[in-house]
């Protein structure tokens, strides 16, 4: 009884080796892809005096842009549900537009978020990294969610964060590393 139960452990330790090796992609996270990132600059996030995330951007670029890669990093401090994150996104996504989204495109990019995104707990940490004309990839918990090769929504979903109509300057600036008279 007991060599049996070796025995299946044995191969189960086996079977999760070659699965690992066979999808890499499992078991790295972003700084895998984009290698030699430094931490640019870093917010907190707070809504109505409420603690929501800190943002934290990294990239290889002294200046990042939406021209060049870099990863954005939320670490959330408060419970929120993965719908609240999709439609939340997706009204800063059609605000920053300027024109209303078509119906394909918004469920396209609503299908995206969820396919991406967690019900956040305190401590959850989800991290987009932007691939300019490529697309992006969402990890959570250092784990590859989802890869998404659609470069208009990429840029499109971290301009809520770093296009200069951001609703928050204040955190755009300190993610970007911006020092403002005011500081």
């Amino acid at each position: 009884m007991a060599r049996s139960f070796a025995f299946r452990k044995s191969l189960v330790t086996v079977a999760l080796c070659l699965s690992a090796l066979h999808c890499p992609q499992a078991l790295s996270d972003w700084r895998d892809v984009l290698p030699g990132t430094r931490l640019v600059g870093q917010a907190d996030f707070q809504w109505y005096g409420f603690d929501i995330y800190q943002a934290r951007l990294w990239s290889t670029a002294a200046t990042p842009s939406l021209e060049t890669a870099f990863a954005l990093e939320l670490n959330y401090r408060r419970a929120i549900g993965k719908a609240s994150l999709v439609e939340t996104s997706l009204k800063e996504m059609q605000r920053l537009n300027g024109a209303p989204l078509d119906a394909k495109r918004r469920d396209e990019w609503a299908a995206h978020m969820r396919g991406a995104f967690i019900d956040v707990k305190p401590g959850s940490r989800i991290t987009g990294l932007y691939l300019p004309g490529q697309g992006c990839r969402f990890y959570v918990d250092e784990k590859l969610s989802l890869a998404i090769t659609d470069p208009l929504f990429a840029q499109s979903f971290f301009a809520i964060w770093l296009d200069a109509k951001s609703r928050d300057s204040s955190l755009r600036n300190q993610l970007l590393g911006i020092q403002t008279s005011s500081e």
